[in-house]
């Protein structure tokens, strides 16, 4: 029998090939199904082992799912130029792997001054700021072990070869208190609509910013700064700023913003416990903050943070010992004593060192106009002789029981752009009267007080903020020590609170204050530049020094490590010959912290109170 292959039998055949090919996907897919279940299942496996051991953060989740570098998207980036990838942001020291972790609480920490306002950027005295940074975050910030700058809200950047651009990536997931999602719009906005917005108040902020010249939104999450010169501290100057809510922020007119006290809200672990602009924080309240159960990184321990002042430095100390605060600033005769009582180490940790943020006291000399009328300070040979005159050893050894070195220029002595063959001036009386002398200071009719050839004699007024035991004392010394030389000094009590405006009227001849750093370089131009002077800006001293400027501009300007450390060697000489500011003393962190606070840490950048807990049976010492 012949055996034919029809029309018929290929139709059913090829039927049976679509059959079996179908099968065979299927088989494929519930495979393909089956890992995939196998994945999600492990990874959900994970997030619940660390939900046993704390609640996971954003961060970390993220970094258990992130793909690798190859796979990450570089959609948003410039081609050909490097992106520079950010770790998830976390703690410098997990609290949840410490002894005695709790979660809740309080922590109270007692402040030595009244900030006159929390508004950001424009409250910028060390208090507004300590506030601020629980609150409000950047782009980024400085590691708190190595120093080095890293992403915070930035999860990637680019930068130009040649300076003149950085593109910022910003996390996904990051969000302000209220849940809104944080953007690359509130970016610009925080720059173009808040912090260069002439009528608002933020000149100290523009000081250091004024090279940015376009703040451009790439897509919601890309943001571009473009610079008019490739200055050495571009990225962490721009990306250290607080980034701010647009559709908090824009409802205010800037009178608004000027006048408000307590306007103060982002993205951090923190939040204002009250942020009603009809009854908000004002001066002579305590400043309560709570965790922000709405942030995108890592949960922060403790529920609340509350700041109190007490100004009286006798008052804190006994306030902190009665309870009522977790930690305080000791002065260094408080801190040399009760360290000494036998029983004090049992509850109390005892801090000090040296860090990013050690800074630097001082007495700014006015060098320019007071009510259109030139101070005995525009004369550098004045100057001069007011460092020569003053005994600083002997200050730090009475008024500090010798925690601190005399200091010698505005640049922290660990720091590499600080010349360590540069020593501070001598206490040299003889030469400090022959200095005034020279300058037409002289005692012309014998009652023991220099005059100028008009008669004049030299009087000039000391401001000093009240409250203080040190600052007390150092205005007191200061008086006899300038009396020996024939100057007379009438000493003038402020409030804290109201230092700045008259920094702002230049309404002052010498007061005493401190600086304390940001960065382990610090843009000079802030405080020193001539173009600092306007506008109400922190060259308040009105010190206008060409060479300085320019020494300052070449800093800015100079990305190469090696010659920008030459610059700031060839300008803290400068300051040290012209002298606008008695550089005093150097002084290291002193803080009392309760043993019942744990997770305390003595970073390079300082403390990281976000990280603190309030501990169970068992508490960490210092680290």
């Amino acid at each position: 029998m012949q055996n034919r292959f029809g029309f018929k039998d290929f139709i059913q055949f090829l039927l049976l090939l679509v059959v079996v090919v179908l099968g065979w996907l299927q088989l494929v897919q519930q495979d393909r199904d089956r890992i995939l279940q196998q994945d999600v299942l492990a990874k959900l496996a994970a997030m619940e082992k660390s939900l046993a051991n704390g609640v996971i953060s954003g961060a970390a989740a993220r970094a258990s799912a992130a793909p690798n570098n190859s796979t990450r998207d570089t959609s948003w980036a410039r081609p050909g130029v490097e992106i520079e990838w950010q770790p998830p942001w976390e703690f410098a020291t997990d609290p949840r792997n410490e002894p005695g972790f709790e979660e809740g609480g309080e922590f109270t920490d007692l402040f030595e001054a009244q900030p006159a306002k929390l508004t950001p950027i424009i409250g910028g005295d060390v208090y507004a700021t300590r506030v601020g940074d629980r609150v409000c975050e950047s782009l980024g910030a400085f590691d708190s072990n190595t120093l080095r700058f890293r992403g915070v809200l930035a999860s990637a950047w680019q930068q130009d070869p040649a300076g003149l651009w950085i593109r910022v990536r910003i996390r996904d997931d990051a969000c302000f208190s209220d849940g809104e999602p944080l953007t690359a719009e509130d970016v610009r906005f925080t720059f173009q609509d808040y912090v260069f917005n002439m009528s608002i108040e933020n000149e100290r902020a523009r000081s250091t910013l004024d090279q940015i010249t376009d703040v451009v939104v790439i897509d919601p999450h890309t943001v571009e700064f473009k610079f008019s010169k490739a200055l050495s501290f571009n990225l962490p100057y721009t990306l250290g700023v607080y980034v701010l809510p647009k559709h908090f922020y824009s409802k205010f007119e800037p009178a608004q913003i000027n006048a408000a006290t307590g306007l103060l809200m982002g993205s951090g672990p923190y939040r204002m416990e009250r942020l009603d602009p009809s009854a908000q924080w004002t001066p002579g309240q305590d400043i309560v903050l709570v965790r922000n159960e709405n942030y995108w990184g890592p949960r922060s321990p403790l529920e609340k943070l509350r700041y109190r002042v007490v100004t009286d430095d006798l008052a804190r100390l006994v306030a902190y010992t009665n309870g009522e605060g977790d930690q305080t600033l000791p002065t260094s005769p408080q801190f040399v004593k009760v360290t000494k009582e036998p029983d004090w180490e049992v509850e109390n940790q005892s801090l000090k060192w040296i860090n990013m943020r050690s800074g630097y006291s001082f007495i700014a000399w006015n060098g320019g106009l007071r009510n259109g009328k030139p101070t005995p300070f525009s004369d550098v040979r004045v100057r001069l002789a007011m460092t020569l005159c003053l005994d600083r050893e002997r200050m730090i050894k009475d008024i500090w029981e010798g925690i601190g070195i005399v200091a010698k220029g505005s640049v922290n002595p660990e720091s590499p752009a600080s010349d360590h063959a540069l020593k501070p001036w001598p206490f040299d009386r003889a030469r400090g009267k022959a200095l005034l002398e020279e300058a037409g200071w002289k005692d012309r009719d014998g009652d023991g007080v220099l005059e100028n050839d008009k008669g004049e004699p030299f009087v000039f007024e000391f401001t000093r903020a009240g409250g203080g035991e040190i600052a007390e004392r150092i205005a007191n010394f200061v008086k006899d020590a300038y009396a020996k030389v024939g100057i007379r000094v009438e000493i003038k009590v402020i409030d804290w609170s109201v230092m700045q405006e008259i920094q702002k009227a230049r309404d002052f001849d010498a007061l005493i204050m401190g600086w304390s750093a940001t960065a382990p370089e610090s843009d000079p131009k802030q405080i020193f530049h001539s173009d600092s002077i306007k506008e109400g800006g922190d060259n308040f001293v009105q010190w206008n020094s060409p060479k300085a400027d320019a020494l300052i501009d070449k800093i800015r300007t100079t990305i190469d490590y090696d010659e920008r450390m030459k610059a700031w060697h060839e300008f803290e000489a400068t300051l040290h010959a012209e002298q606008p500011y008695t550089f005093v003393r150097v002084a290291p962190w002193l803080r009392f912290v309760k043993k019942s606070i744990g997770n305390v840490h003595m970073y390079k950048t300082a403390l990281e109170p976000w990280e603190f807990f309030r501990a169970g049976e068992q508490s960490v010492p210092a680290n």
